[in-house]
């Protein structure tokens, strides 16, 4: 993780993304998923664009099965957006950063 993103796991979650007052976008990954690689950059640069108005956290899904299982991830990448403390938009794969971002705009205004 960077400075961009925050390494959530099962036992932070509550606190981190549930509790949070600004949105937060958890990417659901794996090291072994490609997808989630190429994606990764893209994530980091969106956290590092939208600090201070959105936290961007990635939930490794090998290291919590907990927290993956109580939203139903079934495919990694999977990306939700939380704000106040419920999910709002969920999206699944890898897609451009540019449509990273319309995604998240368009959610979070």
């Amino acid at each position: 993780m960077s400075e961009n993103t925050i390494a959530v796991s099962d036992d932070q979650f509550k606190k981190l993304v549930l509790e949070s007052k600004e949105p937060v976008l958890v990417d659901f990954w794996a090291e072994w998923c490609g997808p989630c690689k190429m994606i990764a950059p893209a994530l980091e640069e969106i956290g590092a664009e939208t600090k201070g108005r959105m936290t961007v956290a990635k939930v490794n899904i090998d290291e919590n099965p907990r927290t993956p299982n109580d939203y139903a991830v079934r495919g990694i990448p999977t990306l939700i957006l939380f704000k106040d403390g419920a999910p709002v938009a969920t999206q699944t794969g890898a897609m451009p950063k540019s449509q990273l971002k319309a995604w998240v705009q368009s959610k979070i205004g």
